[in-house]
Parts: C-alpha cells; sequence; structure tokens
C-alpha cells in the first residue's frame, strides 16, 4: 500500500485547520520514529481524537476507522487519505491484511485499541493491538488525548470552542517478540503487558499536564506544566 496523495496535503492543513477550533498543545512528538513502520494507540472519548492524532503526528498516519463511516462523501475521502476499515463486529481478515501492508511498507499505523468511544483509560482493550504488533514486530507508541472528552463521546459532542487539549506521545515499546506462537493466551498475555504500558502513559501524561483523569472535569493546566515538554 503506497502513501495515497490527499495523505500528505491533509496532515499539512490539518494544525492550523484544528487549532482554529481549539487550544492544542502537541507534546512528545520526538517520541515518533520519523522512518520505519510504527503504531500509534491512543485512547478515545471523542469523535476530535482521531483527527488530532493523526494532524499532530509528526508523519502521516493510517488510521483503522469503523466501517461505517465510509458512506457517501466521507467514503473516497478516508481512503484518500489512507484510512482502513474495520468490521468491529467480526474477525476481519482484510482489515488485518491492510494493516500489515502498511507496517511492512514503513509507514504508521494509528490504532484506537478500545475498539469505540468510552472512558478513553484503556480499561477494555482488544488483542487485536498485540496481534498487529507482534506479526509485523512495529514499536507502540503511545497518545493521549487529555480534554476531549469533556462534553461527552459522540459525533455531535465535540469539545467546547477554544477547549484546552494535550495531545502527549510517550516513547516507544516493543509488544513481545514474535516466536511464531500466536495462540489466544499468548496474545492475551502480550496484550496485558501492552495495556500497563498503555496505562502507564496516560497517567504520566495527566501527571505532565496537570490534568484529571476523571470524565468530566477539565481543570486547567498548572503554570508548571505549561512550559512542559516531553
Amino acid at each position: 500500500m503506497t502513501k495515497p496523495p490527499l495523505s500528505a496535503a491533509a496532515h499539512r492543513i490539518g494544525i492550523p485547520l484544528l487549532r482554529s477550533f481549539w487550544r492544542i498543545r502537541s507534546l512528545g512528538t520526538h517520541h515518533v520514529p520519523l522512518g520505519g513502520p510504527v503504531i500509534l494507540a491512543g485512547n478515545h472519548t471523542n469523535f476530535a481524537d482521531g483527527p488530532l492524532l493523526f494532524a499532530f503526528c509528526p508523519r502521516p498516519v493510517h488510521f483503522l476507522v469503523k466501517q461505517e463511516m465510509f458512506t457517501g462523501v466521507l467514503d473516497p475521502v478516508l481512503r484518500g487519505i489512507g484510512h482502513i476499515p474495520v468490521n468491529r463486529g467480526a474477525a476481519d481478515r482484510g482489515m488485518i491484511t491492510d494493516s500489515l501492508t502498511v507496517l511492512r511498507a514503513g509507514n504508521a499505523l494509528g490504532v484506537f485499541p478500545e475498539g469505540t468511544r468510552g472512558a478513553g483509560d484503556f480499561g477494555e482493550v482488544h488483542n487485536g493491538l498485540a496481534y498487529l504488533a507482534m506479526r509485523s514486530g512495529a514499536p507502540i507508541v503511545p497518545v493521549a488525548c487529555l480534554g476531549t472528552g469533556d462534553r461527552g463521546s459522540s459525533a455531535g459532542a465535540m469539545p467546547a470552542f477554544r477547549a484546552k487539549i494535550d495531545v502527549v506521545y510517550g516513547k516507544p515499546f516493543l509488544a513481545a517478540p514474535d516466536t511464531g506462537n500466536r495462540s489466544r493466551r499468548v496474545v492475551t498475555e502480550a496484550s496485558q503487558r501492552i495495556v500497563e504500558r498503555l496505562t502507564a502513559h496516560l497517567h504520566e501524561a495527566a501527571r505532565l499536564t496537570g490534568r484529571s483523569l476523571t470524565r468530566g472535569e477539565d481543570p486547567a493546566a498548572t503554570p508548571a506544566a505549561a512550559d512542559a515538554r516531553a
């Protein structure tokens, strides 16, 4: 899968467009490898999380997006920027093939391992992330979006205009070596280790930015965090 022609253009205009709506800080982008395969794993509470991770990542990203989004005028747009449809109701071999193709070509893949918008605390992570990481050998970069879920989780409940939002990238890590044994037990154990790393990053991101992880709260970042750099 080659890089779609619209991806670079969308990536360039994403930051100024999103910053016209919200006050956004992006921390830790230096943790994202600029070359080679990598998986970005983000928490997910709001419809805005995907565009934020896509725009502020220092390299173009192919995101896994629920197949219901690929309708009408959105279908050619999402495919044009390289996003991959996911059938969340069944084992999706097409998604796995497309994802591995992206990673084996040395590109970045974006995943919300919780599967859908929810608490955003990595409390329920599907095993697909572990499977893709093990099969590809790609490192995982944890990403915390903080401040997007304060008004709800539906597409119609976007963050308030000029809301403070933080996108925090963490240090990359490997899920587990791929020994060829991808039994349910092995993948589940790798997934549990991934959850520990993602949760630890979420709490570190909250500490760095001075935010609370309690849903419905959006305290202003502390003065010290205002000058922080991951």
